[in-house]
């Protein structure tokens, strides 16, 4: 018979921490029988792990070469007291506290690799490991140097009211659409795109990006030719998600964001792309930007080329999309 009848972790489901803050939670220790001098403690672990395939064009066979890397971004443990080191039966209680670095980066996860946090208890007498429950943290980091990203962009036209964004938030963008072309408008979609850069530090450094879409609103326009009308929508910022960072902020990836409107022709190949980079910041500070634009892209048979989105497109009038986003 065991003596540990169970170890249990009290913490909530679905609450997610903000990096710089602290987690003060309890272990309970349900044990059948005495147990005799235990060794009982909680572990606060986070770590960042990647990995991809590349080909290798310079061997003369064909091998795939693997691009791995890992971070540790905190790794913490308390060993708890028990006096007289003979815990009877019953249940016990032992408080724990762990503080976050204001450092470490948003719970990730993708095809390439992962970012995760967890908490893990367990029991131990003699060496042997009796009880043991680990439980998932959702992190949302802060890091990021929001001036540098906003003084080394460069964009083409009209301003954005604000580009600066935090997880969880709902967030209003008023569209201006004006249709050039003999085709309605039936639809125009919004989508926050992360594109990652993984960084590879095994051997011969490599890196590799990625680009994923977070989330996306459908909008239904059912604009005539040659008219003229604003869109509202609203979409909510995921929590957590991660911040716009640099790859030396969190060792093996940097992160960016777009906002990305899209709407297709109805009847031809032709598809409507504007994008505006966007910065998703979950410090309070909100930082003024003097210039933000979306670019307009013309797509047509898979070939993407790039126009403002004042300029008249006489060959085929996509039309062209202005957006204005406040919180």
């Amino acid at each position: 018979m065991l003596t540990v009848r169970a170890i249990n972790l009290v913490l909530p489901e679905t609450e997610v921490y903000l990096a710089g803050s602290s987690i003060d939670r309890q272990l309970v220790l349900n044990l059948r029988s005495t147990l005799v001098d235990p060794v009982v403690k909680v572990e606060l672990v986070g770590r960042g792990f990647l990995r991809w395939l590349e080909d290798n064009p310079e061997l003369g066979y064909n091998k795939n070469t693997a691009c791995t890397n890992q971070a540790v971004y905190i790794s913490k443990a308390k060993n708890f007291h028990i006096e007289d080191g003979w815990p009877d039966t019953g249940l016990h209680t032992f408080d724990f506290h762990f503080s976050f670095l204001p450092s470490i980066p948003s719970t990730f996860t993708s095809k390439i690799g992962c970012i995760s946090y967890f908490v893990q208890g367990t029991c131990c007498s003699c060496q042997i490991v009796l009880a043991k429950e680990e439980r998932c943290l959702l992190l949302q980091g802060t890091a990021g140097d929001h001036r540098r990203h906003v003084k080394d962009t460069s964009w083409l036209c009209d301003p954005l009211e604000k580009n600066i964004f935090r997880p969880g938030d709902t967030t209003v963008f008023m569209t201006d659409i004006a249709n050039r072309t003999c085709k309605y408008v039936r639809k125009v979609i919004f989508a926050v795109h992360c594109i990652v850069l993984y960084s590879s530090s095994r051997g011969e450094q490599r890196s590799l990006e990625d680009q994923s879409e977070v989330m996306r609103l459908e909008s239904w326009t059912d604009m005539a030719s040659f008219e003229a009308m604003r869109v509202t929508s609203a979409l909510v910022l995921l929590k957590p998600m991660p911040v716009t960072s640099a790859l030396m902020e969190n060792k093996i990836r940097a992160f960016k964001h777009e906002l990305v409107g899209t709407s297709g022709l109805p009847s031809t190949t032709s598809t409507i792309v504007g994008r505006v980079p966007i910065i998703i910041a979950a410090t309070p500070e909100h930082f003024s930007v003097e210039q933000n634009t979306m670019t307009l892209h013309e797509d047509e048979g898979g070939i993407s080329k790039g126009v403002s989105l004042h300029r008249d497109i006489s060959d085929i009038d996509p039309g062209a999309f202005g957006s204005r986003a406040t919180e």
